[in-house]
């Protein structure tokens, strides 16, 4: 590998540390003014105004089952890095795995750092711990593993899609506030790009690999 492509390497992990650093801060921060604020204004008008679309609930009821529990916390990683294993991807696999674990670590330090209740007019069972959104945290970290991997503008697209449709599923049965679901998308996102910025180089050697 040339000099110029290990700088650009280095300097492509580099962004991706500093801006999953920025993004997991902006969560902290966004936790730290719901919690001194009595109200949040969006939050109320958004719990109310989501039920005009009532007729979505269908699909986010599959959405939340997708998105949560034992599907999102083992299949769901463990299938993605059987697929890239198949595909002669093991730093993907390993990237994939070690992705979807620090989101979800950075998720539960999140909510039990501030204990957020969940709207009262939840149509769904889920634990404690409103803020962050873990549906939506999931649904970011995919995406970013899937950009990851395969650095494509319809990739980002299908992945962007994802998360929108996650983040308003969780309104849409009234797990989460609406800023649960920025929060989980910031965390999401960050906690992805924090962990891809240490496999970079490996993952930027596979990709070149002759035989892809």
């Amino acid at each position: 590998m040339s000099a110029p492509v290990d700088d650009e390497v280095e300097t492509t992990g580099l962004q991706r540390l500093v801006i999953g650093v920025v993004l997991i801060v902006l969560a902290i921060g966004l936790g730290i003014q719901i919690t001194l604020e009595v109200d949040i204004d969006i939050d109320d008008w958004w719990n109310s105004f989501v039920d005009v679309f009532s007729f979505l609930r269908p699909l986010a009821l599959v959405l939340n089952f997708l998105g949560g529990g034992w599907f999102a916390t083992f299949v769901v990683p463990l299938g993605t890095a059987a697929i890239l294993l198949a595909l002669r991807r093991p730093w993907g696999a390993l990237f994939a795995l070690c992705a979807s674990a620090g989101s979800a670590l950075i998720v539960q330090v999140l909510k039990a750092m501030f204990g957020r209740a969940r709207p009262e007019d939840m149509i769904v069972v889920s634990d404690h711990g409103s803020y962050p959104s873990g549906h939506t945290a999931n649904a970011a970290t995919l995406a970013v593993i899937a950009v990851v991997i395969v650095p494509r503008l319809w990739v980002a697209i299908v992945g962007a899609a994802w998360v929108f449709a996650m983040a308003f599923s969780r309104t849409g049965v009234h797990a989460h506030w609406f800023t649960d679901t920025v929060g989980g998308t910031l965390a999401g996102l960050g906690a992805a790009l924090v962990v891809a910025a240490f496999f970079t180089p490996a993952l930027d050697r596979e990709a070149r690999r002759p035989d892809r």
